[in-house]
């Protein structure tokens, strides 16, 4: 069948979409523990950034799993299909000249470093939000924790499934010791020079 697919190609490129929305297209991966405090982050980033004029969209792992992933389980086969399905659909948007934001678990180091590859490393930027297991289990905002506890829920990351914190991040968020306003005023100061706004 892949001998059957040509590509096409389209009159605007990504350059051109660049140049009239002003700004570089990026992707910022948002990856911790549930709990962790990823999503919430990467909204207030996205804020700050639409405030500025950036053009934005942000991915979301129950959102997406709910819709385009809903055939997936939680099994590490399906985790790394998970991210790789999301990593398209994310370069797909910065052909789109966007800046997009994705909040997923993401637990295996080897499905973190395909989306540099599929996305290339350039449009990459890790951001590890390092939250302990301890605290997001105090948190458990979604109740999931005690379940996995109970035993109502499998391969739950951090509890009979893998967390493999990253090495090199781009960005690490230790939301233990600093506070939120801080941490998104240094994501964005982070990425401000990548994103060549033509408006600062």
């Amino acid at each position: 069948m892949s001998d059957n697919i040509v590509e096409h190609n389209y009159n605007i490129s990504r350059e051109d979409r660049i140049k009239n929305n002003n700004h570089k297209s990026l992707l910022l991966w948002f990856t911790g523990l549930s709990g962790s405090g990823k999503s919430t982050i990467a909204n207030l980033v996205e804020h700050a950034l639409f405030n500025k004029g950036v053009k934005t969209y942000s991915l979301d792992g129950d959102n997406i799993r709910k819709g385009i992933n809903n055939d997936l389980t939680f099994s590490a086969e399906d985790r790394t299909e998970n991210i790789r399905r999301i990593a398209e659909v994310a370069n797909l948007m910065l052909d789109a000249g966007l800046v997009v934001l994705a909040a997923f678990v993401s637990p295996y180091k080897k499905d973190r470093e395909n989306i540099r590859t599929i996305v290339k490393d350039v449009n990459f930027v890790e951001i590890y939000i390092n939250t302990s297991l301890e605290e997001c289990e105090r948190r458990d905002v979604k109740g999931l924790y005690k379940k996995a506890r109970r035993g109502e829920i499998k391969n739950m990351t951090g509890i009979s499934a893998p967390y493999e914190a990253p090495e090199n991040p781009e960005l690490e968020i230790n939301t233990e010791k600093e506070n939120i306003e801080d941490s998104v005023k240094r994501i964005v100061d982070f990425i401000k020079p990548k994103l060549n706004l033509k408006n600062e």
